[in-house]
């Protein structure tokens, strides 16, 4: 059966019912993967290294015939619910299909009917025999884990840091989250870090400003405060964006990136607006941060998606320039906002 909906996900990893028997975990975010599984793990046995009742098993070991199926049936010497765990790459159809063969014969109890099987694997296509067998069995799971989005990075952070007695203030968090990667077991090593600066159990809470001084300065900030300043018609502003985005090592490719970025919320925001939502509530949705949000909306007030509409078709090619080898790409970059500032001013900003 497939398993999508966070409650009902949250029900069968903090205790699976006594009817199923497989839960297959699996998505890009290998990291959100091997936590859920890990935690999933420790319902059936507290001891994750007990050599009588678990037993991991990688694709190298459904290479040899028959492995799984074994383990899967063999009985508990101590006592206990047996745990088979497998781990899988995605990368070769032989195991996704030998994992899928043994699921099903466990799923409809031909085997162990006491053992439990979790399956993690990457981002496994529609095409997957192993996904198809999971979704189809009524004792099996499939749960598809999608990367994290800022509430989930930021509902994660909240619990870990309440747990060692410190906390962010809410436009902290939000700077946080913000920042952080989508791939879960890198954000937790971030979370970990966060909170050995800020000190365990000092109960001392941080602002944004503070928090500045952890998180540091973004590579790439330099080139979004340019795009920011190109649609605003502040020329000069995103010329020195620009100039200091290249001293801090960056090119034109991402410099055309960070402009149709800028681009792309402002049609998100303008698309929602045009669908009923309010602008400031529409602007938060296309992830403008709070601290441009005023400059955001101003414009947002002067674009609309006719001149966005207008302006991409030079976006692309620029971006498709300044990637071709000997291009002037920094050149190319710099004409872009030109042009960018130039229509804004025209706009009245």
């Amino acid at each position: 059966m497939i398993v999508s909906k966070r409650p009902d996900v949250d029900r069968i990893l903090k205790g699976p019912p006594d009817t199923l028997r497989a839960v297959l975990l699996y998505g890009k975010d290998r990291g959100g993967v091997r936590e859920r599984a890990d935690g999933l793990a420790k319902r059936i046995t507290p001891d994750l290294n007990d050599p009588f009742n678990v037993a991991m098993l990688t694709e190298t070991d459904l290479d040899q015939a028959g492995k799984l199926e074994e383990e899967l049936t063999a009985l508990s010497m101590m006592g206990g619910r047996r745990l088979i765990r497998v781990r899988l790459t995605g990368e070769r159809a032989a195991p996704d299909k030998t994992a899928a063969e043994a699921l099903t014969a466990h799923a409809e109890g031909k085997l162990n009917p006491d053992a439990f099987l979790i399956v993690e694997a990457g981002a496994l296509g529609r095409d997957s025999a192993l996904r198809k067998a999971a979704e189809k069995a009524a004792a099996a799971a499939a749960i598809p884990c999608y990367e994290d989005e800022q509430g989930d990075v930021a509902r994660m952070a909240r619990e870990a840091l309440a747990a060692d007695r410190v906390s962010l203030d809410s436009a902290a968090m939000d700077l946080f989250a913000s920042r952080m990667p989508k791939e879960r077991g890198v954000a937790r090593q971030e979370i970990e870090r966060l909170i050995l600066w800020i000190g365990p159990g000092s109960g001392r809470q941080v602002t944004s400003a503070e928090l500045e001084e952890f998180l540091g300065v973004e590579p790439e900030a330099s080139l979004f405060e340019a795009a920011n300043d190109a649609f605003g018609g502040r020329l000069g502003a995103a010329q020195q964006g620009l100039a200091r985005a290249a001293a801090e090592g960056e090119s034109g490719p991402p410099a055309v990136r960070a402009m149709g970025m800028h681009l792309a919320k402002l049609r998100r925001t303008l698309t929602l607006v045009s669908s009923g939502a309010g602008l400031p509530e529409a602007a938060k949705a296309s992830g403008v941060f709070w601290k441009q949000e005023r400059e955001f909306l101003r414009q947002a007030r002067a674009w609309t998606l006719d001149h966005i509409d207008a302006l991409q078709p030079e976006i692309l090619a620029a971006d498709k320039a300044c990637k071709q080898t000997g291009s002037p790409d920094r050149l190319i970059a710099e004409r872009l906002a030109l042009t960018i500032a130039g229509r804004a001013r025209r706009l009245g900003l």
